[in-house]
């Protein structure tokens, strides 16, 4: 029997939120199983906790080529800049589904940082802080996991979802917050390696051949015990965030949420509308996972078939060839996580972030490229708690220079905290001793943008 087709699992939509889905070009319904009363309930309730799904451009997208161009000049490049459904918002012709949604989008041409490192960057967006002495700052999925964790909850409450983490793995990391808010990882690519969206499997969901639920219960218990034992004579953070992740993952392998993960679920047509590749998918995992409760789920777009260089938006050569196929990637991907989100009744309680860790230059390079640029770049926010319609900030008509709102990494951040519900200058105490503020105390939220 075709469990898609199984009564009890169909979903139970509004008939309003179908005719959304019809509407907005995607599959007319999607029977995944998990579209139930939690998400019905939860839409139309307003005190909903929000949500934040974040896409990360892995390798610093290009601003000249996406959301920022600059068509008649000669760092232009060949790109045309169409008309979105907001009057004199333009953006790249490559992203044609997603200028239907920028009613939806704030688009914030404005980032001015100070890091062209990979590295270094990608901490810095990822955290808010640049990695210096012994503090280990914990990532922005962690920090959002903390403030909205729920004791009962049968998922992880960060995911993350093909990350590539070569660059800088702490900047993926839970630092002083401990382990037990850290991501639950689905998928990760490997530098320089091709990756599809059949690859986005949770290892070890099974007990292992040959063991029942009986034996299972035994060396659990058995663990547990050793672990109380150990933790009565060894208090402290490290160990009892060991065995909370080890109730907690035998919590979610034995739970029915963890068919949130199982993509076969759903409508083929549905996902044929994401795209078939790791990003397509990937936020259709992402949007079944917000719709059980998880607070936080990031998505990377890195490489894609047929692009002429190994790493994703580093675009140093052959920058338009690369960016068109990147492209086309996101506007499937992205666009149709929006219109399946508004459906459901779900995109106002659920911030999307798109960044990576900076720009790219706007003079193009020998190589038809475009190099590291942190100088004058683009991030967007959509969705829940965003003014959309707008593109926010302004670069100089070379973009070389930030010319009108000037926005840093932690005013970025702080906007996102601030559209979630959280305080952006709340402390947590790091692994020093030391009380740490999610963000800088002298960051700005940008009012501008937030609903």
């Amino acid at each position: 029997m075709d469990r898609r087709a199984n009564d009890s699992e169909r979903p139970r939509l509004s008939r309003r939120q179908w005719l959304r889905l019809s509407a907005a070009g995607v599959v007319a319904h999607s029977l995944s199983g998990w579209i139930e009363t939690l998400a019905d309930d939860a839409a139309a309730d307003p005190r909903r906790r929000r949500s934040c799904i974040l896409l990360w451009m892995a390798g610093g997208p290009s601003q000249m080529d996406t959301f920022d161009l600059k068509p008649g000049h000669a760092n232009g490049g060949p790109y045309k800049a169409i008309e979105t459904a907001t009057p004199g918002l333009r953006i790249s012709e490559h992203l044609p589904r997603l200028a239907r949604e920028s009613g939806d989008l704030a688009i914030i041409r404005s980032m001015s940082t100070k890091e062209g490192d990979h590295g270094r960057a990608t901490f810095n967006l990822r955290t808010g802080y640049m990695p210096q002495g012994p503090i280990q700052y914990p990532a922005l999925g962690s920090l959002v996991a903390k403030e909205f964790e729920r004791d009962d909850a049968e998922l992880p409450n960060f995911v993350s979802i093909a990350p590539i983490r070569f660059f800088n793995p702490a900047a993926f990391g839970p630092g002083f917050l401990g382990p037990q808010y850290a991501p639950l990882i689905v998928g990760e690519q490997n530098f320089g390696r091709g990756f599809d969206g059949n690859s986005l499997k949770v290892e070890d969901l099974n007990s292992p051949q040959g063991i029942g639920r009986d034996q299972e219960d035994d060396r659990l218990a058995l663990l547990d015990g050793f672990e109380g034992d150990f933790l009565s004579r060894h208090p402290g953070i490290s160990p009892l965030s060991h065995r909370m992740a080890y109730q907690r993952a035998v919590r979610m392998m034995r739970s029915a949420a963890v068919k949130a993960f199982d993509l076969d679920r759903e409508d083929p047509r549905l996902r044929d509308a994401y795209g078939r590749n790791a990003f397509g998918q990937g936020c259709l995992l992402a949007r079944r996972l917000v719709e059980r409760g998880v607070p936080f789920v990031e998505v990377t777009l890195a490489s894609v078939p047929g692009q002429q260089q190994v790493f994703g938006w580093d675009t140093h050569l052959q920058n338009f060839d690369s960016v068109k196929l990147l492209s086309q990637v996101l506007d499937s991907g992205w666009s149709t996580l929006m219109q399946d989100l508004r459906a459901r009744g779900l995109l106002d309680s659920t911030l999307i972030v798109w960044m990576g860790e900076f720009g790219r230059t706007p003079k193009i390079n020998p190589q038809v490229g475009r190099d590291h640029f942190p100088n004058a770049w683009t991030t967007v926010l959509a969705g829940g708690g965003i003014r959309g319609g707008q593109a926010y900030g302004r670069t100089s008509d070379d973009g070389m220079k930030v010319e009108e709102h000037a926005v840093s990494v932690p005013d970025f951040l702080s906007t996102t905290c601030t559209a979630l519900g959280i305080d952006p200058h709340k402390q947590n105490m790091s692994d020093v001793g030391r009380p740490i503020r999610i963000v800088d105390l002298k960051a700005q939220p940008i009012k501008e943008v937030l609903a």
